[in-house]
C-alpha cells in the first residue's frame, strides 16, 4: 500500500507541472553562467579545495559533486532541456573541455564588496580571460575552442544578489540600510551585463532572487516573533527587501533592453515560483515547507548553524521524502525540478520566450 501511495503522489505531482516543449535547438547550445551557490556546479571545490561531503549529491549523482543540494540544481535541469551536458566549473582544470560553455558561479558569491574571490566582477574578469585565451588558442591552430560567433550566440545567465541582501541582514543592518544598498548591487549587475555585451554577448537570462525570509536558516537565526512573520511563516522584512531588489532588477532589465537594441534580455521571476512552493506546498506533494531535510534540531526548522548538513550529528531525511529545503538554504532536487518546469513554461519570463531561444 505504501508503494502505491508513493506512485500516486508522484503522478499527482507530475500532473501539476507545466508542460514544456522539447528543445528545437538548431545550433550547439553554449551557456555561460555567473552566480552563487544556487547555480554553483562545483566551483567552490575546484577553486578553493573545500570538501562537500555526502549526503550532498545522494539523489541523482550518488556522490558529492560540489553542488549544495541532494542532486541536480536548476541550471542542470535547464541544460538538460536543451540537451547539453552539465556546465563545468571554470576553475575545474581536470576533465573539462568547456565545449558547451563554462560556469563561473561560486558558493557564497555576491556583487559587493568588489574584487574579492569570487564577486560578480571577478567572475566577469575570469570570463574575459577565458574569451581572450580561447581566441589565442584558436589563432595558434586549436580547433576545439569557442570562436567569436559562438560567444555572440551563447546564452549568458546571471543569478546573483541573494547573498548581498542576506549578508547585510546578518551584519545587523537595519531594514533601511539594507534597502539603501540595493541600487549598488543593481549597478554591479548592470556593469556585468554591459561588459559582456561590449565583448560580443547578445543573449541574457537574468534570475531575480527568492524569498529569503522563508529559508529555514534565516528563520532559525532570527527567531522572529509572530508579528514579524507573514501568513506562511516567513520573515516579512527579509521578503520585502528581496521584492524591492527584484523590482529594481526588473526595471534594470527593461532599461538595458532600451539601451542595447541588439540584445535580448530575459528577466525571470524566481521569487514567485519559490514562494508558491512554500505557500502551496501540499499541492506539490511537499510537507513541512519551512523545515530542512538535512540538518539538526527537528521541527520547526531542523536547522542549527553549529550542526549543519553533513557535519556532526546532522541527519538527512529519508531518501524520497518530499522536502522543499535541502539544508536550510538550498532547494532539494525535487523542488529544483519543479522550479525548472515552471521556468520552461515561459509564464515567469519577461518577455515570454522559450528557454532555447538562444540556440534556435
Amino acid at each position: 500500500m505504501a508503494s502505491i501511495s508513493i506512485y500516486c503522489s508522484i503522478f499527482i505531482l507530475i500532473s501539476l507541472l507545466p508542460r514544456s516543449t522539447e528543445s528545437l535547438c538548431s545550433t550547439k547550445p553554449l551557456i555561460f553562467n555567473f552566480g552563487d551557490s544556487n547555480s554553483d556546479t562545483g566551483g567552490l571545490v575546484a577553486g578553493l579545495g573545500y570538501s562537500i561531503s555526502p549526503p550532498y549529491g545522494r539523489t541523482f549523482f550518488r556522490r558529492s559533486t560540489g553542488r549544495l543540494t541532494d542532486g541536480r540544481l536548476l541550471i542542470d535541469f535547464l541544460c538538460e532541456s536543451v540537451k547539453t551536458s552539465f556546465l563545468r566549473p571554470y576553475m575545474e582544470s581536470l576533465g573539462s573541455s568547456f565545449s558547451n560553455g563554462a560556469n563561473f558561479a561560486v558558493v557564497g558569491s555576491s556583487t559587493l564588496p568588489k574584487s574579492i574571490p569570487f564577486a560578480l566582477n571577478v567572475q566577469i574578469m575570469q570570463f574575459l580571460h577565458f574569451k581572450s585565451k580561447s581566441s589565442e588558442l584558436l589563432a595558434s591552430g586549436s580547433q576545439k575552442m569557442i570562436n567569436d560567433d559562438g560567444f555572440q550566440r551563447a546564452l549568458y545567465m546571471i543569478d546573483i544578489g541573494q547573498n548581498d541582501i542576506a549578508d547585510a541582514f546578518a551584519k545587523k543592518y537595519s531594514y533601511a540600510q539594507v534597502v539603501k544598498r540595493i541600487p549598488l548591487v543593481l549597478a554591479e549587475i548592470k556593469n556585468a551585463i554591459k561588459s559582456i555585451h561590449d565583448n560580443g554577448g547578445r543573449k541574457f537570462w537574468v534570475h531575480n532572487t527568492g524569498p529569503l525570509g522563508c529559508l529555514p536558516q534565516k528563520l532559525w537565526l532570527v527567531k522572529p516573533s509572530s508579528k514579524e512573520l507573514d501568513p506562511h511563516g516567513c520573515i516579512s522584512s527579509y521578503n520585502s527587501a528581496a521584492n524591492l531588489f527584484n523590482e529594481g532588477l526588473r526595471h534594470l532589465c527593461a532599461q538595458l533592453r532600451s539601451e542595447m537594441k541588439d540584445a535580448t534580455i530575459i528577466y525571470v521571476d524566481i521569487y514567485a515560483i519559490k514562494y508558491d512552493l512554500i505557500a502551496n506546498a501540499s499541492k506539490y506533494g511537499f510537507s513541512s515547507p519551512l523545515m530542512a531535510c538535512c540538518g539538526f534540531g527537528g521541527p520547526p526548522y531542523n536547522y542549527n548553524i553549529n550542526v549543519t548538513c553533513s557535519h556532526g550529528d546532522a541527519q538527512a531525511c529519508n531518501e524520497g521524502s518530499k522536502f522543499i529545503s535541502w539544508d536550510g538554504i538550498h532547494l532539494t532536487e525535487a523542488a529544483n525540478s519543479i522550479l525548472a518546469s515552471k521556468i520552461l513554461s515561459q509564464q515567469y519570463s519577461t518577455p515570454r520566450v522559450p528557454f532555447d531561444f538562444f540556440c534556435l
